[in-house]
């Protein structure tokens, strides 16, 4: 990019997140990314190993105010019964100065905790939900 500078850079503080549709308000940070499986591939004639695609790890975490009881309204109920939930996670990140806007649809979270209780005197409560997903799909790409 021959004119890149400062301003094209992203902000986080234009982020957004969607849990199932609902919108996430009191969302923090979002991260998902995938873990790629290789296995080593021993070369002959060569000192170098290369390696094989053998697939891939979805996880992320979605970090949020604690403002309300969000999470366990979720997942509670479920996890007494047996059931382990999937979830849409929908996240846009739409910085104005920058050139378009990222969303990123993931399809099939699954929380890998749930958080009860966290807190400390004196400071903001937050909520942390590590989760796993296996497909995604991108919906706006800059």
């Amino acid at each position: 990019m021959a004119n890149f500078n400062g301003e094209k850079v992203i902000s986080g503080t234009f982020g957004e997140v969607w849990l199932d549709g609902e919108y996430v308000a009191e969302a923090l940070s979002m991260e998902a990314k995938l873990e790629i499986e290789k296995e080593d591939v021993p070369l002959t004639g060569k000192f170098a190993t290369d390696s094989k695609f053998m697939g891939y790890k979805g996880s992320g975490t979605l970090k949020m105010h604690k403002a309300n009881s969000r999470m366990i309204k979720k997942l509670g109920d479920m996890i007494k019964k047996g059931v382990n939930p999937r979830f849409q996670i929908m996240s846009s990140l739409a910085d104005p100065a920058a050139a378009g806007a990222e969303r990123i649809l993931i399809k099939d979270a699954s929380f890998n905790d749930l958080t009860l209780i966290n807190w400390e005197l004196k400071k903001k409560g937050e909520i942390e939900a590590p989760f796993t997903f296996t497909d995604w799909e991108t919906q706006d790409l800059i």
